[in-house]
């Protein structure tokens, strides 16, 4: 019911300085399962990076960063009365605000701790599902007042600057909407068609699927399943966790929210081991109304730069026009790497 689709392409050069001798390059483009999306598999290269000074990181910004605790309240703004009586959410060091670049017409920042910096694995599961249950609290609250954006409830996690975060605090940006983003949208469609033609749920059947394949499947975390993407939108590849019988943020228990800090903690101590310490992470959620035929599900997709003397991005004219993507490395062994950080007694 699931196939994989790729293209097998073959680069033949001379090399120069081996006396033109003929070398050959392999590539391949893979097509996601689900909605066709294209991803190229190509410029291998050795997963490993430098990780940066982060100390110097944190004296260089902390100064000025509007999410510390001495500064968040004085800065930050609040939501009318109408949205939240109170302005803003807190619980414990964390505190949820207006975004001041909303994405939509709801749109929230999270601090996610009141230390300025942090390697991505200082983040332990309880910090992590705090966090998450920070936004979900926002999101029960949009519900309740019955508001016309409370449709689709999205959680982004932008770490570090690779990531395309501007201030290196750990924060979310948590925001309802009424209009699904692109990916969300063109997946949702995609698993309604699947269903009508299959008379099944893609995402139960992806993790069967993954599951007996093992070559993608990382492993089993409470309720969740944690799976490489055969066609991934990152360099070093995206990792993909399936929450079961849940079609939508709403639907998350507190249970499904550690289950989940769980598995990105062990993501994220898999990644640091190859230099990586940037990251995007999205809810990929759909409405309540979806559980027929969608699931809800997280994507973590580690950022670094091509170039990092340069800081050149890893996300160039193929990606930004064409919205072609590539990976550096076979999903398949990258997925050698992090699934021992799976095993039960982790």
């Amino acid at each position: 019911m699931i196939s994989l689709q790729a293209i097998d392409k073959e680069t033949v050069l001379l090399n120069p300085v081996k006396d033109m001798a003929v070398r050959k390059i392999p590539s391949q483009i893979r097509f996601d399962p689900l909605t066709g999306r294209s991803a190229r598999i190509c410029h291998f290269m050795k997963l490993k990076w430098e990780m940066p000074d982060l100390a110097r990181l944190a004296s260089e910004s902390q100064a000025n960063c509007p999410f510390c605790p001495e500064r968040v309240e004085a800065i930050t703004p609040c939501f009318p009365p109408q949205i939240l009586p109170e302005g803003r959410l807190k619980r414990n060091d964390m505190i949820l605000f207006p975004n001041l670049a909303p994405y939509d017409s709801i749109g929230a920042v999270a601090t996610m701790a009141a230390s300025h910096i942090a390697p991505m694995t200082a983040f332990s599961a309880e910090r992590m599902a705090a966090a998450f249950d920070l936004a979900m609290e926002f999101f029960r609250r949009l519900e309740a007042l019955d508001h016309p954006e409370a449709v689709y409830h999205l959680v982004n996690w932008n770490y570090m600057p690779p990531a395309g975060s501007s201030v290196i605090h750990p924060h979310l940006q948590v925001f309802a909407t009424s209009s699904a983003p692109n990916l969300v949208r063109q997946e949702l469609e995609a698993s309604r068609r699947f269903k009508d033609e299959q008379g099944a749920i893609y995402w139960e059947k992806l993790v069967e699927f993954e599951a007996a394949r093992k070559e993608r499947y990382l492993g089993r975390v409470g309720r969740t399943h944690w799976i490489m993407s055969y066609a991934p939108m990152g360099v070093a590849g995206d990792v993909i966790a399936v929450v079961e019988d849940a079609a939508c943020t709403l639907d998350l228990s507190s249970d499904h929210l550690l289950d989940l800090g769980r598995g990105l903690r062990r993501v994220m101590q898999a990644y640091e081991q190859t230099g990586i310490y940037s990251f995007n992470m999205n809810f990929f959620s759909g409405r309540r109304q979806d559980g027929d035929y969608y699931r809800f599900h997280l994507v973590f997709s580690p950022r670094t730069f091509f170039n990092q003397t340069l800081g050149t991005t890893d996300i160039g004219a193929l990606r930004n026009l064409y919205n072609e993507t590539l990976c550096m490395a076979f999903p398949e062994e990258i997925a050698t790497m992090l699934r021992p950080y799976f095993d039960e007694d982790r």
